[in-house]
């Protein structure tokens, strides 16, 4: 099936002075899906986010966001889109409530205020000028905000960042239902956990370019393959049992009696295992099949650790 890009980028460059902070990236984000934007810092993706919301003007390349140029169109693309900034973007005296109200009262056909600060927990700090909330509350009044107006396209800068465990699964359920209402979205995040849980596209960006995007499974389906640990008596020949496997596997010992497998683990590897250990009469104990996490294939595309 194939998707109407929202957002579309080719050979995006942006400098400040000296510096090229994005060097012709290209990105796409499908229409109707998450696109989560992940990077270590320093490697662009900010940049690239506040270009596409019109920010910033770039300095070569193509943007587009449903069509329109974001800086030439603003004024028509506006209306349609959603921004949730990690910080800023509200009036320090204002209480949360007001503010919300505010924003539901310049759009056509918004959200329902009093269901939003429900679902996002607010109707404690309601009353509350926006300096006195917390950092947790500050990010769900800007998520609101974001999204109250109907939007076809959100961006959410760190949605979750501050987040008690319950907010995040009430942002993540949020986020969900937009997607299933046709609302596109795109997500920065620094929890590898969340991007897993909530894109349908990653866009691995490093050096102010778009290195890697898929899926989270087929970006943990290439590359690196997967491992098969067992536990069972110290000295096992691993050299008997790499002969009954396919080329291209390979065994270790890491420790006295734990072992491990890598290679294409799939049912008949796991078979012939588990046949040679019962031959060998070996009891292969807390056996487990390991597959690569999103967080393994950004460490090893980009060297870095992802952190906020």
């Amino acid at each position: 099936m194939r998707y109407e890009s929202v957002v579309q980028v080719r050979g995006l460059v942006k400098r400040y002075g000296a510096k090229t902070a994005v060097d012709g990236l290209d990105l796409d984000v499908r229409a109707g899906t998450v696109t989560a934007v992940l990077g270590p810092n320093g490697a662009g993706k900010t940049t690239t986010v506040e270009t596409c919301e019109g920010y910033r003007r770039p300095d070569a390349g193509a943007v587009r966001v449903l069509g329109l140029d974001p800086v030439a169109d603003a004024a028509r693309l506006r209306p349609r889109i959603g921004v949730m900034l990690q910080s800023g973007g509200v009036y320090s005296g204002a209480r949360a409530g007001e503010m919300l109200r505010h924003m539901a009262k310049l759009h056509a056909h918004p959200l329902d205020v009093a269901m939003l600060v429900e679902r996002l927990g607010l109707g404690s700090c309601g009353r509350t000028p926006y300096r006195r909330l917390s950092g947790g509350q500050q990010q769900r009044l800007a998520l609101a905000m974001a999204v109250v107006g109907r939007p076809e396209l959100v961006f959410l800068d760190e949605p979750t960042a501050g987040l008690d465990p319950q907010a995040r699964r009430a942002t993540w359920e949020l986020v969900r239902e937009l997607r299933a209402d046709g609302v596109s979205t795109v997500l920065t995040t620094h929890f590898m956990d969340e991007a897993e849980q909530l894109a349908d596209d990653v866009a691995v960006v490093d050096a102010g370019r778009v290195i890697a995007q898929g899926s989270p499974e087929e970006l943990c389906r290439g590359g690196a393959e997967n491992t098969l640990r067992f536990s069972g008596r110290p000295g096992l020949d691993l050299g008997a049992l790499l002969k009954a496997l396919p080329d291209g596997t390979a065994a270790a010992e890491l420790s006295a009696g734990v072992y491990r497998i890598s290679g294409t683990i799939d049912p008949q590897l796991l078979a012939t295992v588990t046949s040679w250990c019962a031959q060998a009469g070996v009891m292969p104990d807390a056996l487990s099949v390991e597959r690569r996490t999103l967080e393994d294939v950004f460490l090893e595309l980009t060297g870095k650790e992802l952190r906020s």
